[in-house]
């Protein structure tokens, strides 16, 4: 009998190690090392492929390739579709990622109860909840889900042979979900499911069977408490679209980000609200985050982002109170705590506003993640403003990225931000001077500034001692 071994890839970059490391040698990254084990019969049909040349195929001229202008299958759920990039493409796999209890589940069924509504038919692949588990969450949804095509199985042979042949109704599948992708496994490979080989090979001849047959495949995947998706990091690189379902559990909306997507931008964000009969669409993810806003109060401030190609008006709140004991506290929510310890090295700095003996903290509104550095100047006039408790003009925004000397820099897309910032009602701009757009929508009185210093006199005072 075979001895049957094992070997150590990482998952991040794919390479195998004969032994355990606690760095990959090639990527250098820590603890991504996982056991894989290999079968004997396995690894003899590898090494017997490797010994076969293989025979040279025709190759075809991009002016003859037809099918580039298949139209895309609308859902009808408007946020779905635009962080898409226009909709569903017919022969495409995406991956969707989230948080247990998130939602994932729910917006696939949602969707794939629409897709049959528009004639397109459907199988739905559950790994992890019976038939009867299913239905309930159907059943409460307020899409009809009576005609989708339910299959409990973990096998992929099982599913992929399923879905190629048409169902009963004698129509040919369109769309398959596959939830999740952590509960199938594949015959030709030892090892539990989950494990890195099992999500990789499993992912990879799912890819090829949505190739071939044009069929759009649906994955749901389960996320490391890191928040990066389980399984080998090549599982986002085989799939053509990678969304994330994010949002805190304690709130009753939901953002959909695209990270990666080959026929559309990334970075789009869908807004979506969790409501007793499934996810609602948000049309206006701007009057969501600012609707609550406090005029009156301090430590608020308002920033434009671009979120893909939309802009989206977000609230940043900060407070600085007197530290109680010891080192004082620095706690963020939604941006990174080192951006904001470089921003209160700047304030206190440039800006004369010393943060040292107070506990800072910064909030996003609406549990939004922000990365773009557009948003420096509203963080920075928020703490300001909290500080000497003033408040910031109730109906201003504060645009710009903010450099180690105190220089206000200019952001891109400024007319595409400032129209978003005066449809809800926006009457002042604080950003660059370089940015200042030749066309002003409405009333919006814009403001150019050029270092720190010059937003705090307009606002709060020049020092925090005035």
């Amino acid at each position: 009998m075979a001895k049957a071994r094992s070997v150590y890839r990482c998952t991040d970059c794919g390479a195998e190690s004969p032994k355990w490391a606690g760095r990959c040698e090639s990527c250098n990254a820590w603890n991504t090392l996982a056991e894989e084990p290999v079968s004997a019969i396995v690894t003899s049909k590898r090494t017997a492929a490797r010994a076969i040349a293989g025979a040279a195929a025709s190759t075809v001229q991009l002016r003859s390739v037809t099918g580039a202008e298949t139209n895309r299958w609308r859902t009808g759920l408007n946020e779905f579709d635009f962080v898409l990039g226009g909709g569903i493409v017919p022969g495409s796999m995406v991956l969707v990622g989230g948080e247990p209890g998130i939602g994932k589940s729910t917006l696939l069924l949602q969707v794939t109860a629409r897709l049959e509504s528009a004639g397109y038919a459907t199988l739905y692949v559950s790994g992890e909840e019976s038939a009867l588990q299913v239905k309930l969450r159907a059943d409460r949804l307020s899409e009809t889900a009576g005609d989708v095509a339910l299959l409990t199985e973990t096998s992929l042979e099982t599913i992929l042979a399923t879905a190629a042949q048409p169902r009963a109704d004698g129509r040919r599948i369109h769309a398959l979900v596959i939830d999740s992708i952590q509960t199938v496994h594949t015959e030709l490979l030892e090892g539990a499911p989950g494990n890195v080989g099992q999500v990789r090979e499993c992912a990879a001849r799912l890819m090829r069977f949505a190739k071939e047959s044009g069929t759009t495949v649906f994955v749901i995947g389960h996320v490391t408490k890191g928040g990066g998706i389980a399984g080998p990091k090549t599982l986002e690189h085989i799939v053509d679209t990678v969304l994330y379902f994010e949002g805190d559990g304690t709130l009753d909306h939901r953002v959909l980000r695209a990270t990666k997507n080959r026929f559309g931008s990334v970075d789009e964000i869908g807004v979506f609200r969790m409501a007793p009969d499934g996810l609602v669409p948000v049309e206006n993810p701007s009057a969501l985050f600012v609707g609550d806003r406090a005029d009156v109060a301090s430590g608020s401030a308002v920033c434009a982002l671009m979120e893909g190609t939309r802009p989206v008006l977000v609230e940043v709140q900060a407070l600085a109170a007197r530290a109680g004991y010891g080192t004082p506290q620095r706690v963020a929510n939604g941006i990174d705590s080192r951006r904001l310890a470089l921003l209160l090295a700047v304030l206190d700095k440039r800006g004369g506003f010393s943060c040292a003996q107070l506990d800072v903290f910064c909030n996003i509104v609406g549990g939004m993640r922000v990365q773009e550095p557009a948003v420096d100047l509203a963080i920075v006039a928020a703490l300001a403003s909290s500080v000497v408790d003033r408040p910031l003009p109730a109906r201003a925004i504060f645009l710009g990225e903010l450099g180690l000397g105190g220089e206000v820099r200019p952001v891109s897309q400024v007319e595409r931000r400032l129209a978003e910032a005066a449809k809800l009602g926006m009457t002042q701009a604080f950003l660059s001077d370089r940015a200042i757009p030749r066309r002003v929508p409405g009333d919006m009185k814009v403001i150019g500034v050029r270092t720190l210093r010059d937003v705090l006199q307009q606002t709060v005072g020049a020092s925090a001692e005035s």
